[in-house]
């Protein structure tokens, strides 16, 4: 079996990188102390390609591949873009168009596509509650119609763009005796009277990407904004999983090769006891490991990323394990290059504790890894 990238791919990943590194980067520190959402650098994003990559010519996008746009994310991760972005832009991309785009009505498509790809309207994507994270079925957020409208009733919890969206994908029963049956896609749109957003919550890492909870209070919506059919709103949330298994995890793989680009170069030039301190063997362990767990990830990720892209059925099993991988081992690789950099990593400026902070979020979004080895355990 031969795994290679194209050269197309190739080139194109280098664009994305030289794109990043003039557009985003000289504000990423900024925005991240600042808890900032760049509002510039999405919109270029999408003057780029980049939030519609791998949809419709007709809508705005570019028709990529797969494993073209999941090489578009690794790219972002490294060229140093901070996981805030590149989070909102996940949310944006793949939790909220790609779910319009494959159950949306053609009318849905022509309202809300073009906006989003371009980048004038931020999308979300509904679907925790304070009381229904991994368990989607006990959700309390209710959708009852009545005449032509449904009235949404409930709240969300840690949305993703929450505060910033336009265009909000939010997921509700419809029948609240049933359970994963009961579930029901809406789109609600900002300034929908009954529905706000709370103020943007102060977060670990991720800093710059906004996430509030969404409030539901006789919130009435036309008939027309269900998308697709009531009861199935749980497969449509579960086919994101595929994206979170890829296109949202490839960052992170970009980002532990930025942090050993870095690590490498600040080993080559540290000096202590009169050589470079990538001559000691506690430095080349962790450069090692660094790449071990990089090489590791890239190729669960993409192999998730060529099933999809050839049509194939992902397989749970080896979704889960790919989400566990990058999500639970990200710490280590990491947590090295901060004490690589001994004091500056662990200062703001020198970027380094950016990124340890920025991969806590792996093992907890997206389903946590304890759901990933209960996953895993129950296929096996």
């Amino acid at each position: 079996m031969e795994f290679a990238f194209t050269k197309d791919q190739l080139m194109f990943k280098k664009e994305v990188i030289r794109f990043a590194r003039k557009e985003i980067l000289p504000r990423v520190e900024e925005n991240d102390r600042n808890h900032t959402f760049d509002f510039e650098a999405f919109r270029k994003m999408g003057e780029f390609g980049l939030l519609g990559l791998h949809l419709p010519e007709a809508y705005g996008g570019a028709e990529a591949d797969v494993v073209t746009t999941v090489l578009a994310g690794e790219a972002l991760g490294e060229a140093g873009v901070d996981g805030g972005l590149t989070l909102s832009y996940g949310a944006h991309s793949f939790l909220c168009a790609d779910t319009l785009f494959c159950h949306g009505t053609e009318a849905q498509r022509q309202t809300y596509l073009p906006d989003l790809i371009s980048g004038e309207k931020i999308g979300c994507m509904g679907l925790t509650e304070p009381s229904a994270g991994s368990d989607v079925a006990s959700m309390k957020t209710t959708a009852i119609k009545q005449g032509d409208t449904y009235v949404l009733n409930g709240s969300k919890t840690f949305i993703t763009n929450g505060p910033i969206a336009d265009v909000a994908l939010i997921y509700a029963k419809t029948d609240p005796e049933k359970a994963h049956d009961g579930i029901s896609a809406f789109i609600v749109e900002k300034g929908t009277p009954g529905f706000e957003s709370g103020p943007p919550m102060n977060k670990l890492g991720c800093r710059s990407s906004q996430t509030s909870e969404l409030f539901f209070s006789d919130c009435a919506i036309p008939a027309k904004n269900l998308v697709g059919e009531e009861g199935t709103g749980f497969l449509m949330a579960m086919q994101t999983v595929e994206w979170d298994r890829s296109a949202l995890l490839s960052p992170m793989v970009g980002g532990i090769n930025h942090a050993l680009a870095r690590s490498v170069a600040y080993a080559k030039g540290r000096e202590q006891f009169g050589r470079p301190i990538g001559t000691f063997y506690a430095t080349k362990e962790k450069l090692a490991s660094m790449k071990i767990f990089a090489e590791a990830a890239k190729l669960l990720v993409y192999r998730i990323a060529w099933c999809k892209g050839q049509g194939k059925p992902v397989n749970h099993l080896e979704a889960a394990v790919a989400k566990l991988f990058v999500g639970d081992w990200l710490l280590g690789p990491s947590n090295d290059a901060l004490l690589l950099h001994g004091g500056y990593g662990y200062c703001h400026e020198y970027g380094v504790e950016r990124m340890f902070r920025d991969g806590r979020l792996a093992p907890i979004g997206g389903g946590t890894s304890d759901v990933q080895k209960m996953i895993i355990s129950k296929m096996i």
